[in-house]
């Protein structure tokens, strides 16, 4: 069965937002690597429309490698969508899910193939709400930003993780890698 993995990324203070981080060389290479190893990618509209952001390197690659060979990743990775705002999708891997969630994850789970990620924050909060995510990568910037949306504001429940493992990058960032604790 394929896992759900939520890769997501924020500030030391819990601060959810893809401007406040600082990626690197080597960030990118770790995140390309996952899009290449996953076999499709869940967002939200807001988190969809920001990412389209990469589009711009193919039509005009960067002097950074690392931030090319991650638009490539990203363009090729099969993408779902679940807006109900968004009415057509400019990338051609982009589909609007006809779905809800619940039903689309788990249908995707019985499949076989690569795994699945999450990333967008309030998929993730839904998706951890229906204690369907198998993987927590959680990707710390070492920036206090001071305000913002964290990244499980609001979360209905209590949820026990256990530490698997971690990933520590020269800059300064680390990933933690958890999955929820058996009850």
């Amino acid at each position: 069965m394929r896992k759900v993995i939520a890769a997501i990324n924020m500030t030391l203070d819990g601060v959810f937002d893809h401007t406040a981080g600082i990626p690197d060389t080597e960030i990118h290479h770790h995140y390309t690597e996952l899009l290449n190893q996953s076999g499709v990618i869940l967002y939200g509209s807001t988190t969809y429309q920001l990412m389209e952001f990469w589009k711009t390197f193919l039509e005009k690659p960067s002097a950074e490698k690392a931030m090319n060979e991650f638009a490539a990743a990203i363009d090729k990775i099969p993408k779902i969508v679940f807006s109900n705002s968004l009415k057509n999708l400019d990338w051609n891997t982009a589909t609007l899910a006809n779905i809800d969630l619940k039903e689309t994850v788990l249908a995707l789970k019985k499949n076989t193939g690569k795994d699945i990620l999450i990333g967008s924050r309030s998929l993730i909060m839904q998706l951890t709400e229906l204690n369907l995510i198998d993987e927590y990568q959680i990707c710390v910037y070492p920036v206090i930003q001071g305000n913002g949306s964290t990244l499980f504001e609001n979360l209905n429940q209590s949820v026990i993780l256990k530490l698997i493992k971690t990933k520590i990058f020269t800059g300064g960032s680390i990933i933690l890698y958890y999955q929820p604790a058996v009850e």
